[in-house]
């Protein structure tokens, strides 16, 4: 969608596909990090944009075993949002749309989905679509992959995957929240446990970190069983638990960190999680999307504009975004090793006496405000944040 309004907004005929009637989905990145409202910023919009229901953290917080401390605080951030904006991703979807329809050379179709990709002697012509009208083929000079980490395109396309892994899972679920609840939005992390609390102002989206390939055990255990861990990881909520009445309250996000090889083939193009999908591990993953769009947009404008698009044109594309997406990867990685697998296993990040033991990147982050301020900036804006040209 961003990719699309900022080709639009520069004269390039474009036409954004979307397989659903709406943007409606549970449980999707609902992150606005500061480099995203810098570019609304950019663009005069961000006014707009922060009009709409949103929630704001300025910093995140991490309760260890009986240690609270601060992971990251944003306040310091050179940048005119000095915070997270939470917001749900259908309404930051719907803003961008309206904003694009007043280009002339913008389209939205709904209810559109890619089916296939129109391979003409090696090259990618267009999509096979189907709609609620039937069977469409559309062309294009340019093809863009920016559907997800269940990427379809990528996989017509034939693009080579790499694998890098991930030690978890993460059930997603909902509860009321009420105003003596705390303010923060922050995790709680004990032996076997982690858990995940995002304040949504009139409810808590919860996030419960499970071992990889493990969601059937949990949901043998049963809702009763379930209920009394989450009570014990935060018993502020016990008394509205009864609320989780079955699974179907609760989703399953399958966790995925893979990235391709190479991101294009000629008249092709995959960027955001299509390109390198993200682990949940500090809510970047539409942060990198944005950003690859902003760069993507930069990069290609004037090829598409003017009917001289080449390879190389797309090769520096994935050029540009290419480090700052492997080396979130790697400190994603880190954290996944480090933190979450070690926790997962209960006892490998216990002291002799039985409590948890601080992993050592948390030790530095409380002990030191520089350590904060870093993991703020990469958090928020990222190894190599993008601007738009105006």
């Amino acid at each position: 969608m961003m990719l699309g309004f900022l080709l639009a907004r520069a004269g390039v005929d474009i036409i954004v596909l979307e397989k659903h009637a709406d943007f409606l989905r549970d449980f999707r990145g609902d992150t606005i990090h500061p480099s995203t409202l810098e570019i609304m910023h950019e663009l005069g919009m961000l006014d707009g944009l922060l009009k709409l229901p949103h929630q704001k953290a300025r910093v995140l917080d991490a309760q260890w075993g009986d240690t609270s401390l601060t992971f990251a605080d944003f306040t310091h951030l050179r940048t005119h949002c000095k915070f997270l904006a939470f917001m749900p991703q259908w309404d930051f979807l719907n803003f961008i749309a309206q904003r694009a329809k007043d280009y002339r050379t913008f389209q939205l179709r709904m209810n559109a989905e890619v089916t296939d990709l129109l391979d003409e002697a090696g090259r990618i012509g267009g999509v096979y679509v189907s709609t609620s009208d039937g069977p469409l083929q559309i062309r294009a000079n340019l093809v863009v992959g920016a559907d997800g980490r269940g990427s379809l395109v990528r996989e017509k396309a034939g693009l080579k995957v790499e694998q890098l892994g991930a030690p978890m899972d993460v059930l997603w679920l909902r509860l009321r929240r009420i105003p003596a609840d705390p303010e923060e939005t922050a995790g709680r992390i004990d032996p076997g446990h982690i858990f995940i609390m995002i304040n949504r102002g009139n409810e808590w989206q919860l996030g419960f970190v499970i071992p990889k390939g493990t969601s059937d055990q949990v949901r043998e255990r049963g809702i009763p069983g379930f209920r009394e861990t989450i009570g014990s990881l935060a018993p502020f909520l016990r008394d509205r638990l009864n609320e989780l009445r079955d699974w179907d309250q609760v989703k399953l996000l399958t966790v995925r960190l893979d990235r391709l090889s190479r991101w294009y083939r000629p008249g092709l193009l995959c960027i955001g999680d299509a390109a390198h999908a993200m682990s949940p591990v500090g809510g970047v993953g539409i942060n990198l999307a944005i950003q690859d769009a902003v760069a993507a947009a930069n990069i290609l404008t004037a090829p598409l504009r003017e009917g001289r698009l080449t390879d190389d044109d797309l090769l520096q594309v994935q050029k540009r975004r290419r480090l700052p997406a492997r080396l979130t990867q790697s400190f994603q990685l880190a954290v996944q090793n480090r933190v979450i697998k070690r926790t997962l296993e209960r006892g490998s990040l216990t002291s002799e006496t039985g409590k948890p033991r601080l992993p050592l990147m948390l030790q530095l982050a409380r002990r030191f405000s520089v350590i904060r301020r870093l993991n703020a900036r990469l958090v928020g804006l990222g190894f190599r944040p993008e601007h738009v040209r105006s």
